[in-house]
């Protein structure tokens, strides 16, 4: 059974429980401050994204690349998604896959490589490389799901196609309703999916990556005799004004992202040429181009978050325009990211989870529910471009479990930037439990907005949704009756009571040798 606590906090608390809520109003500003935005991920390291738009929602399929790199190479155990319709702000919508999900023939605990997923007739289809469990060559499965969330399932227990180099799906369904599986490193191959996506038909087909004129100069070979052609890996293949265009990484390592053109799916190809250099601090790129929205992005990573680098990259986002004949132009690396396509709505119920920057704290959860945690004083979540509208936001409330006292501070721009409210969060037993606070002033117009938080020790609180109001919390302002001890929780009346109990309750406590009244509200 969930307890809903909604406690009042004005910042300093007083005897008589004065309410001390400023009804001043301010000039609505636009946020249009320009902040480093890139990589858009930044509680984990995300490298290899997948974009792929369904209806208004941007889906960010992406591998993980753990905090903690074993024996010098990638450390990669799970796989991630995200999604937008902002693009700014960022939802982190679970893990819904490990090398658990591939047990019947996947290395365990490691070597979850890049993957893409898909949508046909209401099933979600999410390809990946793994390891062959007992053998140092990877190969491609699927997983299949009702929802891009999942729970995701194996159905076939076994890889669609293994081997030496063959890592790196792209997937892809054509007018005519054929899929076709893209895959390779150094080497290409492509294969015929069935209708059941689930199995492929025809055998793989070889695509001659030494072609220059598919590919641009061939480089070689490396001391292995692994060819070094223009095309190394990461495959992105999709249709635009009946050409197709297949997007790659290219030119050995370090890698920069480069395209190819043709009339049909299976080629010939004709080279098109780089699109990005070098990603920052990262030896290899990976990622693709979509349309969404009418604007056309382009996500890749990089070594750029805190701690990163070539075993640890990060998701980032570019936005472009296409050339007038429709090629990739040459797009320039950015701190900066995308502008938001809309704003955020405070007044309906939104996730912790949807977040634009932050630092410290941790998304966890699955399809069932997400949520943040690993919170700590000093960390901080900022989410982008929020509108609160010319009367503006009074008060504010928040889902959270703790097990510890600590305090959510709602900032009006960025980490640092002015208070606008405390929220005291109290012990939890265990349970999730609203908490709520009036505002100091309205917030108004287009903002950014920032929680930190405050308390001793690690994990203080654990942070579900939040959502802000333009009416105050509605708790009366009383004083109770009789004599109160100097700690302990009353009723109305002055008279001892527990938190189990339903009702408005006042709660008396000492902070720093001052006495401190909290109203609350238990139903």
């Amino acid at each position: 059974m969930e307890k809903k606590m909604k406690i009042q906090m004005d910042g300093t608390m007083i005897p008589g429980l004065c309410r001390r809520v400023a009804l001043a109003t301010c000039g609505a500003i636009v946020a249009l401050n320009v902040v480093a935005q890139n990589p858009i991920i930044c509680d984990r390291y995300t490298p290899d994204p997948a974009p792929y738009v369904h209806g208004d929602t941007l889906y960010l399929f992406v591998d993980h690349d753990e905090d903690v790199t074993e024996n010098g190479y990638f450390t990669m155990k799970d796989w991630l998604l995200y999604s937008t319709v902002d693009m700014v702000n960022w939802t982190y919508r679970g893990t819904p896959l490990t090398s658990a999900t591939f047990s019947a023939w996947a290395k365990q605990d490691n070597d979850c490589w890049a993957s893409q997923c898909i949508e046909r007739n209401g099933k979600w289809y999410w390809y990946v490389t793994a390891t062959i469990k007992g053998q140092a060559y990877p190969g491609i499965g699927v997983a299949v799901a009702d929802s891009p969330a999942g729970p995701y399932r194996d159905p076939i227990r076994k890889p669609l196609v293994q081997g030496w180099f063959k890592i790196d799906p792209s997937v892809f369904i054509d007018d005519n309703g054929q899929a076709y599986l893209f895959y390779g490193n150094n080497n290409l191959w492509y294969a015929k999916l069935t209708k059941s996506m689930t199995a492929i038909t025809g055998g793989e087909v070889e695509v001659k990556t030494k072609d220059e004129k598919a590919f641009g100069p061939f480089k070689g070979y490396d001391d292995q005799g692994n060819p070094k052609t223009n095309f190394e890996e990461a495959s992105w293949i999709y249709k635009r004004d009946g050409k197709y265009f297949l997007e790659y990484a290219a030119g050995g390592v370090p890698e920069f992202w480069a395209y190819s053109t043709a009339d049909k799916v299976t080629g010939p190809w004709t080279y098109g040429g780089k699109v990005m250099g070098q990603a920052d601090g990262s030896f290899t790129i990976h990622g693709g181009s979509v349309e969404f929205r009418g604007h056309h992005y382009m996500f890749y990573h990089n070594g750029k978050l805190p701690g990163g680098g070539g075993f640890k990259r990060s998701t980032c986002v570019e936005e472009f325009t296409r050339n007038e004949d429709g090629t990739l132009p040459q797009i320039k690396f950015s701190s900066k990211g995308v502008n938001p396509l809309q704003t955020l709505n405070p007044y309906v119920l939104q996730e912790a989870e949807t977040i634009n920057q932050c630092s410290g704290v941790l998304c966890v959860g699955d399809y069932r529910q997400c949520y943040v945690t690993n919170i700590s004083a000093g960390d901080y979540i900022k989410v982008r471009n929020v509108d609160f509208g010319e009367e503006g936001a009074l008060s504010f409330k928040a889902r959270v479990r703790s097990s510890q006292k600590a305090t959510l501070v709602v900032r009006q721009g960025g980490k640092t930037g002015s208070v606008k409210g405390r929220v005291s969060v109290e012990p939890t037993d265990g349970e999730w439990a609203e908490v709520e606070c009036d505002l100091t002033s309205p917030i108004t117009g287009v903002r950014d907005i920032s929680f930190t938080f405050q308390g001793t020790g690690k994990s203080l609180f654990e942070f579900d949704n939040w959502q802000f109001s333009q009416t105050a919390t509605g708790i009366a302002d009383v004083k109770p009756a009789g004599r109160l001890e100097p700690t302990g929780t009353y009723d109305l009346s002055g008279r001892p009571v527990s938190l189990s109990r339903k009702g408005i309750l006042v709660r008396k406590e000492m902070l720093d040798g001052k006495a401190v009244w909290r109203k609350i509200l238990i139903h």
